[in-house]
């Protein structure tokens, strides 16, 4: 098999390609984050996310590791400076250590970041080698630290390997961003003393509101926390101020003065995040969706097994420019209403 450290020449952008134009959709922004899926299987089956008895898709479907290597490539060639492998989770995949080594060639020739969004109850087993690869900081979705609370919502009693994971990363000299998902009634309650004991760990923290995507087994709307509502709670007990840290993504942030560290809010509902959206997201068989919330798409897997991948890539990716939405258009007020769209969090890519 063609080692995936080794960019097959047909993709490869050198010294006498003339350098392809950047992405740039209809709104002007520029699009500089690329959030790849590397797989739909999870470990976990987290409440809010998908249901217990998930249906993945067939493997075959599912782009092989060079593929995945050689897309990243092309986006990297179109202006793609930032690279977030995810899933899924991304740490399931076999053999998912060599395309971080491969990707991570890129480092300082076009690529400025790698990176990757994990329920880190692999992270472990993974931290020297991301660490090793050129991967510098990791997110690390975590909605309670209590273990009881965390196997009722993820339907799994894994916290013990979690909080493992957070720590080797943390060992091996990643920095870790947990990202917590608001939820009413469930977490509401712990989400001050989780942002306490994070940022007492020299993590930063990012809240997120539920967002509607695929159907569950339990009413989103009940779910639903609005973080204006949770900000307002915290500014009784810490003195919130705002700050213009950007992580390049859409949260917005402030620092707490008593606890020293910074805390992100990811609004989607209640402080719309589209205004300079620089993101696009592939899933794991080469669909690219221009927005999360939205079902436009481009079939990125035909362009790559055609015969000319270098030139339908290219096409591909124009078109994506041009179907690209201005914003999302999430809803959370209706109860018992369809999702927002039918497919999961979990297969677009987190």
């Amino acid at each position: 098999m063609t080692s995936i450290a080794r960019i097959p020449d047909r993709l490869r952008f050198d010294e006498a390609t003339p350098s392809p134009r950047p992405l740039v959709d209809g709104f002007r922004r520029r699009i500089t984050y690329l959030r790849l899926s590397v797989t739909d299987r999870c470990d976990l089956r987290c409440a809010y996310c998908m249901p217990e008895r998930m249906t993945f898709l067939p493997r075959r479907e599912v782009l092989s590791l060079e593929e995945l290597s050689e897309l990243s490539t092309a986006f990297i060639a179109r202006g793609v400076t930032k690279l977030r492998i995810t899933g899924g989770e991304p740490l399931v995949r076999r053999d998912i250590s060599d395309l971080f080594t491969a990707l991570g060639r890129r480092i300082g020739d076009g690529l400025e970041e790698l990176t990757l969004t994990t329920n880190a109850t692999r992270l472990a087993d993974h931290a020297d080698t991301l660490a090793k690869a050129g991967v510098r900081r990791v997110n690390v979705s975590l909605d309670t630290l209590d273990r009881d609370r965390f196997a009722a919502l993820t339907r799994r009693d894994a916290l013990p390997q979690v909080l493992e994971g957070i720590a080797a990363a943390r060992e091996a000299g990643l920095r870790v961003k947990l990202n917590t998902v608001a939820l009413k009634g469930v977490n509401e309650d712990e989400l001050r003393d989780l942002i306490a004991w994070a940022h007492g760990e020299r993590h930063e923290v990012t809240l997120i509101e539920v967002m509607p995507l695929g159907d569950i087994e339990e009413e989103r709307l009940d779910q639903y926390l609005p973080l204006d509502i949770v900000r307002k709670r915290l500014a009784k007990d810490w003195t919130l101020a705002d700050s213009d840290h950007s992580s390049g993504g859409p949260a917005s942030f402030v620092d707490i003065a008593e606890t020293g560290g910074r805390l992100g809010f990811i609004a989607p509902h209640t402080n719309n995040f589209c205004a300079n959206c620089n993101r696009l997201r592939v899933t794991a068989t080469g669909q690219l969706y221009p927005c999360l919330g939205g079902g436009e798409r481009v079939d990125l897997r035909a362009a790559l097994r055609s015969n000319d991948p270098r030139g339908q890539l290219a096409e591909a990716l124009d078109a994506a420019m041009i179907i690209k939405p201005e914003r999302h258009h999430f809803r959370m007020d209706e109860r018992g209403a369809a999702p927002a769209l039918a497919r999961h969090m979990s297969t677009t890519g987190g």
